[in-house]
């Protein structure tokens, strides 16, 4: 048996020793002080901030996550013309859920209704750090957005959406954190 051990032991550990030997080859261009000081990304991608639901009656709803839920606390409804819903957000510990309800005849949001009657997940709500370096970046992937630029959003910041199509399906908004 201990013989057994004394040839696989070898096997296993030689490789992981093998990978603390590697050099990697270095060109002048890396050491240069210019590149040095540039970032790979001039924005970064941060936090899950909210996820956003459409639904059908915004006081049941608004109910059901204060009264069942119990949750943080949950806001009153807010108009937001421009976007055409009106939105209420429920606090939890570490994010929010955005409840959202259409604002006149060309709400985004009712579309959605008429096709989902119940509602369901409209999209999420992801912060960067630098939303028009986002954009710029992520414009040259080839993923389209929802509008040529910015609009203020729900939490008075800059934000943008992501065309579903070109992100697997999932509406994103990125927001100015």
């Amino acid at each position: 048996m201990l013989n057994h051990f004394r040839q696989i032991l070898p096997r296993t550990i030689r490789p992981t020793m093998m990978l603390a030997n590697v050099r990697f080859n270095s060109t002048p261009a890396d050491k240069s002080p210019v590149s040095a000081n540039v970032p790979s990304s001039l924005w970064k991608l941060g936090k899950l901030n909210h996820l956003a639901v459409a639904v059908p009656n915004l006081d049941e709803a608004s109910s059901f996550f204060k009264n069942v839920l119990h949750a943080k606390s949950v806001s009153g409804a807010v108009p937001l013309k421009e976007h055409g819903v009106y939105t209420v957000f429920v606090e939890f510990g570490n994010t929010k859920i955005e409840l959202l309800h259409p604002l006149g005849e060309k709400s985004p949001i009712k579309k959605f209704l008429e096709k989902n009657k119940a509602g369901g997940i409209h999209h999420i709500c992801i912060e960067v750090d630098n939303i028009e370096e986002a954009i710029k970046d992520i414009q040259q992937q080839n993923i389209r957005t929802l509008s040529e630029k910015t609009k203020i959003g729900a939490h008075g910041k800059p934000v943008i959406f992501l065309h579903p199509k070109d992100c697997g399906g999932i509406l994103i908004e990125l927001e100015q954190a």
